[in-house]
């Protein structure tokens, strides 16, 4: 055989040996990449499944407390938001009413002699609730009012002197036109120091700012 021949039996051999090796090398790189797609999409379902079970676990020990909410309204603003909140929670719902029911002209701020200015200016007044309200058979009560001259209405701070909250957890809501809740939440904790409160929120009408507020709760 002459070296012609030779030397192209050689090529065609390194050729096809080169074929063969990327063909090999190919394959298992394909296999890896499956390999580790598999791991991250199994990672990422495992991920996914246990936010969810956290997500049920919250929502069955929620459902498991007895709920309550119980609300002041004058004009139906804060009614509004505490029939959402009961809807979410499948809560009772209980309506503190005064035994003298607030006008239009009780309500006026910017009249001094209004009723609620007089109400809110002194500090001792409490307002008299026509209905009686029983808390022992609840574990989470959702305590919701407008907010009065940066503050709770004097009529909450009577339901507080009213009951005895002691071992349950108390969500404060609150509706206004531009005052914070920050104020009355700080009230309403110098009652009682065996509360468990868990921090409040002003809130819209809008039923879906509500509802989104109601399940981020762990209560």
């Amino acid at each position: 055989m002459n070296k012609k021949l030779i030397a192209l039996f050689v090529l065609i051999l390194l050729i096809v040996l080169g074929v063969f090796g990327y063909l090999i090398l190919n394959k298992n790189n394909n296999t890896e990449n499956q390999h580790t797609t598999n791991n991250n999409s199994n990672g990422q379902a495992q991920k996914e499944n246990d936010i969810k079970d956290d997500e049920m676990t919250k929502t069955q020990e929620n459902t498991n407390k007895k709920i309550a909410v119980i609300y002041f309204s004058a004009t139906g603003t804060t009614k509004t938001v505490a029939e959402y909140i009961k809807d979410e929670t499948n809560g009772d719902i209980i309506e503190i009413i005064p035994k003298e029911k607030y006008t239009s002209d009780d309500l006026s701020y910017n009249n001094d002699n209004s009723r609620t200015s007089k109400e809110q200016n002194d500090k001792n007044s409490r307002p008299e609730i026509e209905n009686s309200i029983n808390v022992d058979e609840y574990d989470v009560i959702f305590l919701g009012y407008p907010i009065w001259w940066g503050d709770t209405p004097r009529i909450i701070q009577t339901f507080m002197e009213s009951v005895n909250l002691s071992g349950k957890t108390v969500i404060p809501f609150c509706t206004s036109g531009s005052s914070g809740i920050s104020v009355s939440e700080k009230t309403l904790k110098s009652y009682n120091s065996d509360i468990n409160w868990i921090e409040g929120k002003r809130l819209g009408t809008s039923k879906t700012e509500v509802i989104n507020w109601v399940n981020s709760l762990n209560y």
